[in-house]
């Protein structure tokens, strides 16, 4: 069988705008000449993520001899080398689709050691807001931070000054079109002295990495959530078959908000406190960063012209505001930043959407489309499991035009 497949071949951001503008007409084509019968549900079953997949995985293209490839470096600076080369490749893909440049400020911390570059598009033609961070910080624990690490089984002494280094990279992009959905990525290193000595007499060090990425969309299209889930499946797959399913059920669990008893988004993955800190590890984690426009930019070409209410407008911004919920109260990151001395309150409160609304005992109609992405909300799914579309009853070919009707909806 010939799985659905990519319409899109190439793999750059400015390849995927040279193809968006003929997807629809590639649909039928490609629809017209295909006529051969799906495989069995067991086998489905057993297919590899790829199958879901809008277009093939780029290629890393970053030179060999970069520091990030260096395995006698220290980890601090090729995760820094990493967390930049990201952000720059990033900001130029999605500059590339939306017209617009992104604002660029430099900032330092002062006082306590360290900075960042914060990288923001505002009012945009495709994104209301966008925004792509990187920090460098270093300097002491404050007693918040080392009693929320502690809570997180890091052994640390309390009462001490305890050094700390952190870097990473963070980014939340929000589109203006409620059909295209909100990104979130975020991957991190940090060290921190525990306060003992080793066995040689020096100072006893904690590093681990943490990070992943997760998707909210305002109006469900499930094909966009299966390529979403499956490109980062395909990544995690390379380091060990059992990393995805545990960090989906990670991701679904921290991007939980309790009060509204419904999750963020349709999730992805996330993991935390990782203190294996290993050779494939760190390029388990680099994979997964560059994998961020193949993961998104696919969807978001597919979405962003989509025609759309005023009705549905609200209803986005009314999950902002869920979104705006958990940042301010649930989020480690958020709260980290802001216990942490000299840290940048713009840079931290990044991740805000620029519009948001709250109603008063606002419902969904029942039944409607903002009622069935709610009720997703509230029960996570497995995204890679059998697709909804019953693939034994459908050709390739027909599999293709009702992925393409539902796409223009």
């Amino acid at each position: 069988m010939r799985h659905f497949r990519t319409l899109l071949k190439t793999p750059t951001a400015r390849s995927w705008l040279a193809g968006a503008a003929v997807v629809p007409a590639a649909l039928g084509v490609y629809a017209a000449q295909q006529n051969q019968p799906s495989e069995c549900k067991e086998a489905r079953k057993l297919a590899a993520p790829e199958q879901f997949l809008y277009a093939p995985l780029s290629k890393d293209t970053t030179p060999r001899d970069s520091i990030e490839f260096d395995t006698n470096a220290p980890m601090r600076q090729r995760m820094e080398a990493m967390i930049f080369r990201v952000q720059d490749q990033i900001v130029a893909g999605i500059e590339e689709v939306d017209g617009k440049k992104f604002r660029t400020d430099e900032w330092e911390r002062e006082g306590h050691g360290g900075g960042g570059r914060s990288r923001i598009l505002q009012d945009g033609n495709v994104f209301e807001k966008a925004g792509v961070g990187v920090s460098v910080v270093h300097g002491s624990l404050p007693p918040a931070a080392i009693k929320q690490m502690k809570s997180r089984g890091k052994d640390l002494e309390e009462g001490k000054d305890l050094p700390f280094y952190a870097c990473g990279v963070s980014l939340v992009m929000h589109p203006r079109n409620p059909m295209a959905p909100t990104i979130h990525l975020n991957y991190r290193f940090f060290e921190v002295e525990t306060g003992r000595l080793d066995a040689d007499g020096k100072p006893q060090t904690l590093s681990w990495f943490g990070g992943g990425a997760d998707l909210t969309p305002s109006f469900l299209f499930e094909e966009d959530a299966r390529h979403f889930h499956a490109v980062y499946k395909i990544q995690l797959d390379k380091r060990d078959p059992k990393l995805y399913p545990e960090m989906k059920e990670t991701c679904d669990k921290y991007f939980y908000i309790p009060h509204r008893k419904e999750s963020r988004g349709v999730g992805g993955f996330f993991f935390d406190d990782m203190e294996d800190t290993s050779e494939e590890s760190f390029q388990m984690i680099r994979n997964c960063a560059n994998s961020m426009l193949d993961s998104y930019l696919p969807i978001l070409l597919r979405r962003k012209d989509m025609p759309f209410t005023e009705k549905q407008k609200e209803w986005q911004q009314i999950r902002r505001g869920r979104y705006v919920e958990f940042n301010v109260m649930y989020d480690r990151g958020t709260k980290f930043g802001l216990a942490t001395p000299g840290s940048r309150i713009e840079s931290i409160l990044m991740s805000l959407p620029l519009t948001a609304r709250w109603e008063y005992m606002h419902s969904p109609e029942k039944g409607s489309w903002e009622d069935k992405t709610l009720q997703v909300l509230k029960n996570p799914v497995d995204w890679l499991d059998v697709p909804e579309v019953d693939l034994e009853k459908l050709s390739t070919a027909e599999l293709l035009q009702e992925i393409a009707r539902r796409s223009e909806k």
